[in-house]
């Protein structure tokens, strides 16, 4: 027996600065990818084995397996058995990230005093039958995890010198083994003798996690702790910082969200620190790159037209683009598509559209898009968009391009909601979960690219991707998964990280739910489901300017002048009342009324006969009331109306009104379409002020009090058909 370890060479020696880094892959994934990242982000060194090498491990995500590290390991350990100085930290990439460096790494093992130190998990795999045979612990995690070994290189040397197995067979099956053996595992000092000194490895686990955290089963210890340098997990159960944090089992999405900050992507203080990382700068192609875009429209969606139109004024060229259009709606928009296809054509590369008679599914249709892609190597993107996004950055494409993802996607929100186009996280059985962060990211209180398990409605894919990692041709179908769901879960299979972008604002989401298409402009109903795109369509581009720069007049006393609606809403609105058709004649007798008589009658359609008597009201509430307040100060309007209509002047019919008060508070009374265009005559005159408006514009509108000071008449339209919208408000 020894003396002492002092005289022993194989005694606890003291640190170098000395650590090696060993690896195994077998091809350059996402995972991989972050893994170098983090490893060059604190400076390790670094080796990387078997790559390029087929991996005959075995499918170590579902079963046993991973043999092959060992025998890489073993192979590579061969020509570093001597080294006794040189400390070894072995682990896995694709599902690992650093959070600390070298010199943590190395004082935390020499704290742990053992030649060998693996991770330990409270979970036991592969075989629960060694459970007893493990050492208890007081406190701690009592079970090997073979992701992160560190230790003396000739340690590891002849752990691994052991092993004789296949390929295939479990390398943690293996590592337990060998560390269950008392014999091998148990430190032995100057008490036994030298033969039996050899054969001891003085191993131990990281209970405590101090060095390796091992996420599977301990998703609720850990929480990010933010610096103002970089960012780390913490375990709140032994309050410490691990610094190699380990995916393993089904836990690789949380180290996802972990990477999106971990060790310096983004903090509070600098936000994003690699979004710039590997971009490409377009400005230095020769050429931009070919795109197909596949558009979707698997159900009515409002605002078609305008989808369209911005598709058409997207910055890009429109030489690099190629169309797909799958159409899943009969009739309704069959239109808007035909006069989309007839003025744009040839704007295009090339433009190709499936209607609904090809009977494709959601997701066999999105298997086509897709697959026009994969086929044509001039393809360079697929960029899939559904019809309910409404892209208002013109930049859109190219920013995606530049950002260089494999799948990567712009947010989009529903207007006022947190309804989006990405999840941040999900539940047991693969659906919806919220991730801490995901609203801030939706509301952009945190700014940068984020790694995501879901995402849906608009994503660039690069082509090379689809030739590659995803050149099998069903991605979009599953069992009992929506299209989306079945792409994203075999991404996620794949090992391809999806990411989503919030750096720009891109646009939002059209909500499709209660969509009436019963109307003749079904898009006017509108105004409660989606309020943006309906104020963008129909809200007049100077309204604003009302409050912004005074932009009204007043051409009578108390009467003031304003611009509200667009062509577009008063054109629609017309539709709207000619199609329904039953104008009242301007007749004194109206059972539409209370009491049935109308003592100054008008050639009308009431808001309510079609059904937009709520819808008018808001608009009066959401665009009319502020303007009120300000042109007549110190009067809060309650927007309350009964007698809301259009009124249709025409010679033959109706062509003038007679002078009279309005049942109303004050009155509104818009202009529908052009003066001398579409008729002539028409106007207003003011008999207090002898002050007349013989000139209306189409949009805009008169505000003007109802009773006792502004009696008032319709002047006679001497030709064609003059429409106005009248509400008699606050009666």
């Amino acid at each position: 027996c020894l003396p002492s370890c002092e005289t022993a060479k194989f005694c606890l020696l003291s640190f170098s600065e000395k650590l090696l880094v060993l690896t195994v892959a077998t091809e350059e994934t996402d995972g991989f990818h972050r893994f170098i990242r983090s490893a060059n982000y604190f400076n390790y060194t670094v080796k990387v084995l078997g790559m390029e090498e087929t991996w005959k491990g075995g499918d170590v995500g579902r079963s046993i397996g991973g043999g092959q590290k060992v025998r890489l390991l073993k192979e590579a350990m061969e020509a570093l058995a001597d080294q006794e100085d040189l400390i070894i930290l072995t682990v896995d990439s694709y599902d690992l990230i650093f959070a600390g460096g070298p010199e943590e790494i190395l004082r935390k093992f020499q704290q742990a005093n053992h030649k060998v130190l693996f991770a330990a998990e409270a979970l036991i795999w592969p075989d629960k039958r060694l459970a007893d045979k493990y050492p208890l612990v007081r406190s701690g995690k009592r079970y090997l995890n073979s992701g992160g070994i560190i230790g003396y290189a000739p340690y590891i040397n002849r752990i691994v010198s052991q092993w004789n197995l296949h390929d295939n067979d479990d390398d943690q099956l293996f590592y337990t083994k060998i560390y269950v053996d008392p014999l091998q595992r148990v430190s032995i000092f100057n008490s036994l003798c030298f033969h039996v000194f050899q054969q001891t490895l003085n191993m131990t686990l990281d209970h405590k996690c101090q060095i390796f955290q091992n996420l599977n089963g301990a998703v609720d210890e850990v929480l990010l702790k933010f610096g103002t340098d970089r960012v780390r997990v913490r375990n709140t159960v032994y309050d410490s910082l691990p610094v190699v944090i380990h995916g393993n089992g089904n836990t690789k999405m949380y180290l996802n969200y972990l990477g999106n900050y971990v060790p310096n992507a983004w903090n509070y203080e600098h936000g994003c620190r690699d979004c710039d990382d590997d971009v490409v700068d377009l400005s230095q192609l020769k050429e931009y790159p070919n795109v197909l875009v596949g558009v979707f429209i698997e159900q009515p969606t409002p605002f078609l037209p305008e989808f369209f139109q911005r598709l058409l004024t997207m910055d890009y060229p429109k030489d690099k683009l190629k169309l797909f259009v799958h159409n899943n709606v009969s009739v309704y928009h069959e239109k808007h598509i035909q006069k989309f296809w007839e003025e744009n054509r040839n704007a295009f590369n090339s433009f190709k559209v499936v209607g609904p008679e090809e009977n494709l599914s959601q997701g066999e249709a999105r298997n086509m898009g897709m697959d026009l892609c994969r086929k044509d190597a001039t393809c360079n993107y697929y960029f899939s968009m559904d019809s309910d996004v409404m892209l208002t950055n013109r930049q859109t494409l190219k920013l995606l391009i530049e950002q260089n993802r494999k799948i990567i996607g712009p947010l989009v929100t529903r207007h006022g909601k947190l309804w989006s186009n990405f999840w941040g996280a999900l539940s047991l059985d693969g659906y919806y979960a919220r991730s801490e962060d995901y609203v801030d990211i939706v509301q952009r209180k945190r700014v940068g690219v984020w790694n995501i398990p879901y995402m849906a409605h608009v994503y660039l894919v690069k082509g090379s991707v689809l030739r590659n990692e995803m050149k099998e041709r069903n991605y979009f179908v599953l069992e009992k998964l929506d299209p989306d769901m079945a792409l994203c879960r075999n991404a996620r299979e794949l090992g391809i990280f999806m990411y989503i972008t919030n750096r720009h604002d891109f646009g939002r989401l059209i909500s499709t739910a209660n969509y009436n298409i019963s109307h003749y402009n079904n898009d006017l109903w509108q105004i409660f489901e989606n309020p943006a795109d309906w104020r963008e369509k129909y809200i007049h581009q100077n309204y604003t300017r009302i409050f912004t720069e005074n932009y009204l007049e007043e051409p009578c006393p108390d009467v003031y002048w304003f611009p509200v609606f667009t062509e577009k809403a008063c054109d629609e609105l017309v539709e709207e009342m000619e199609h329904y058709g039953s104008w009242s004649g301007g007749k004194h007798e109206d059972k539409r009324i209370a009491g049935g008589y109308e003592t100054v009658p008008t050639d009308d359609i009431h808001m309510k006969q079609i059904g937009f008597d709520k819808e008018w009201l808001h608009f009066i509430r959401e665009f009319i009331s502020p303007v009120t307040l300000k042109v007549f100060s110190g009067y809060y309007t309650k927007g309350y109306a009964i007698m809301n209509f259009v009124v249709k002047y025409t010679p033959e019919r109706q062509a003038y009104l007679r002078p009279h008060h309005d049942s109303s508070t004050f009155t509104i009374n818009i202009a529908l379409n052009n003066k001398d265009r579409d008729f002539q005559g028409g106007g207003c005159r003011f008999h207090r002020y002898n002050c007349s408006i013989e000139s209306p514009r189409k949009g805009w509108s008169f505000m003007h009090p109802g009773r006792l000071t502004h009696l008032h008449e319709g002047l006679p339209t001497t030709n064609g058909t003059r429409y106005i919208a009248v509400s008699f408000i606050d009666p």
